[in-house]
């Protein structure tokens, strides 16, 4: 007679948090141990965001979404992308990404684990943004919580992503400045975060809202500040009828980095 063994519960996906959130925490105590690295993730993000409403741009509408708006679109730009470039570049350049995938490691989890302090800072920056028009008294509450969500949540992936793409060629960390400048033109000028679509002729502004982080601010334009692309004040429903474009070009553009991430990505800088 034979007995029936139970099989024991997999410890795969808790040993696989245990070893990201390991990484997490390491990374994070470099970042912190790093002043300038931590002044420019924290300061220069905010000063950009409150230089839009000081300086007229942004678009119309109340002081609070905007600058809510814009903290979602400049803050992903200027600390999630650039941050993630240069700390992808240094860990490669150093060997670190090699060592870490040789071992029980993944790739993603290597990935992930580098990336989430910076991650955990463009939440928190997004969050002080927020608190701050309240404190000020500028608040207002937003026509939909779910779409600058998505926006953040998308927009989070769509940067690590380009990111990890844009590894490819930036050869150094200080070289990030240069290899992470078209984005960085391209996110400013053409998404919106400066200057309303509107003010474009209507071909040009069609073709700026299939730009990367065009889609991220219009969608959290929509929830915050219950604007479409235009400038049309929408309610709930106005706000969700506008965003299936959006959605899907935020969404074609991550599954695009992410097969050209997985393509170009290198573990090991090039002798």
């Amino acid at each position: 007679m034979t007995t029936a063994t139970v099989p024991a519960p997999s410890t795969a996906a808790p040993s696989r948090l245990r070893r990201t959130l390991a990484l997490a925490g390491a990374e994070t105590r470099l970042l912190l141990r790093n002043r300038t690295a931590v002044v420019n993730s924290v300061l220069l993000p905010l000063f950009f965001v409150a230089l839009v409403p000081i300086t007229g741009m942004g678009g119309d509408g109340a002081l609070g979404p905007r600058l809510a708006v814009t903290s979602v679109g400049v803050t992903l730009v200027f600390l999630t992308y650039y941050n993630l470039v240069t700390t992808f570049v240094a860990r490669r350049e150093e060997l670190v990404l090699q060592r870490m995938r040789s071992g029980e490691l993944t790739g993603a989890e290597v990935l992930l684990g580098t990336a989430t302090p910076t991650l955990l800072v463009t939440a928190a920056q997004v969050v002080l943004v927020l608190v701050g028009t309240a404190v000020i008294g500028e608040w207002s509450a937003p026509v939909d919580v779910v779409l600058p969500v998505l926006a953040l949540l998308g927009g989070t992936a769509l940067m690590t992503l380009l990111a990890i793409a844009s590894t490819a060629i930036t050869r150094t960390p200080e070289s990030a400045q240069i290899t992470t400048l078209p984005l960085v033109l391209v996110a400013t000028a053409a998404s919106g975060l400066l200057y309303p679509l509107s003010v474009f002729p209507d071909r040009v502004a069609e073709a700026m809202r299939l730009t990367p982080v065009e889609p991220v601010v219009e969608l959290a334009r929509l929830g915050l500040a219950g604007q479409t692309w235009d400038g049309q004040a929408v309610d709930w429903a106005g706000a969700w009828a506008a965003a299936p474009q959006p959605l899907l070009v935020l969404a074609a553009w991550i599954a695009v980095t992410a097969a050209v991430s997985r393509r170009v990505f290198r573990w090991a800088p090039r002798r």
